[in-house]
């Protein structure tokens, strides 16, 4: 009785043990990435150059950041009482772009990420006034709920506008 391994009853093994054939066992070759293959194809070296940005992509970073540190310096030139009124107000304007978006409302989706984030930068600055006062983290926590709790209701600049025409 004969017995049959099992490297020799699969498919991939086609020849017979003994013998040793160096072709693959599969008919994908691939694509070989070495210099010398890319030379009679003068495409595809051209191809497998990397990208280079246009002349002008940073200087539009560099733009956005000189902006970014300008708008910082006029946050920090106001005074603690003026912040907390602004970021009432970006909080209120915050409030009525979500009353937009689940009305179906016409509104710029970018306005959420812009008012979030210079609401963080008045907070920032409004806790660095804090640390060099030597306030700690628990008293902190104390002072903002209690400012909180003394918000006054008020509409956002965007409806008192429409209220004053």
């Amino acid at each position: 009785m004969a017995t049959m391994s099992l490297a020799a009853a699969s498919p991939l093994a086609s020849t017979p043990r003994g013998l040793a054939v160096s072709t693959p066992r599969t008919a994908f070759l691939g694509l070989r990435t070495g210099g010398a293959s890319l030379a009679p194809f003068p495409g595809l070296a051209a191809a497998a150059a990397p990208p280079r940005l246009p002349a002008g992509r940073g200087d539009a970073a560099v733009a956005r950041m000189a902006k970014r540190e300008q708008e910082l310096e006029e946050i920090r030139a106001m005074p603690t009482e003026k912040i907390e009124e602004e970021v009432v107000d970006l909080k209120g304007e915050l409030f009525m772009l979500r009353l937009k978006r689940s009305a179906r409302q016409e509104f710029k989706s970018s306005e959420f990420g812009r008012m979030r984030k210079r609401i963080a930068r008045m907070l920032t600055v409004k806790r660095e006034r804090e640390i060099e006062q030597g306030i700690n983290k628990r008293l902190s926590r104390k002072l903002d709920r209690k400012w909180k709790q003394s918000i006054v209701v008020r509409p956002p600049p965007s409806l008192r506008e429409n209220n004053e025409e």
